[in-house]
């Protein structure tokens, strides 16, 4: 009798979890790295992740983090809905001089909660500067 009671109340649990797992957020990103390529010093190091909520329930961004403080990522404040569209701001600060290799971390409510992003390129100095 026993038994019986754990396997019903085991199954009830996984028909819960997997209906749970039905109704999440999922986000796609289009490209989940951005390359800045050869830019000079000083220019525009604003840039943009975009993705779509594919999922079924409203897509929440907690956190999002950079790997140092020579980025600045901002996040959408609002719930992004299902089949909707949001983007992720990076600024990276152009003024360093040298190779680009950061990562970006979003925390969010998705099926996947952690997603790293990454931005590369180079920094080079004006011409006729050393």
């Amino acid at each position: 009798m026993m038994k019986k009671i754990v396997l019903v109340l085991f199954v009830g649990l996984l028909g819960l979890s997997l209906k749970a797992q039905d109704n999440a957020a999922k986000i796609e990103f289009k490209t989940e790295t951005v390359d800045y390529g050869e830019i000079e010093k000083g220019s525009d190091g604003m840039r943009v992740f975009e993705f779509t909520n594919t999922g079924s329930a409203p897509l929440i961004i907690s956190d999002v983090r950079s790997s140092c403080g020579c980025t600045i990522p901002k996040k959408p404040e609002d719930p992004i809905m299902p089949g909707k569209t949001g983007e992720i701001q990076v600024k990276y600060d152009t003024n360093r001089v040298g190779s680009i290799r950061k990562a970006i971390t979003v925390t969010s409510n998705a099926d996947t909660p952690t997603k790293i992003l990454k931005i590369k390129g180079e920094v080079k100095a004006p011409s006729g500067t050393k």
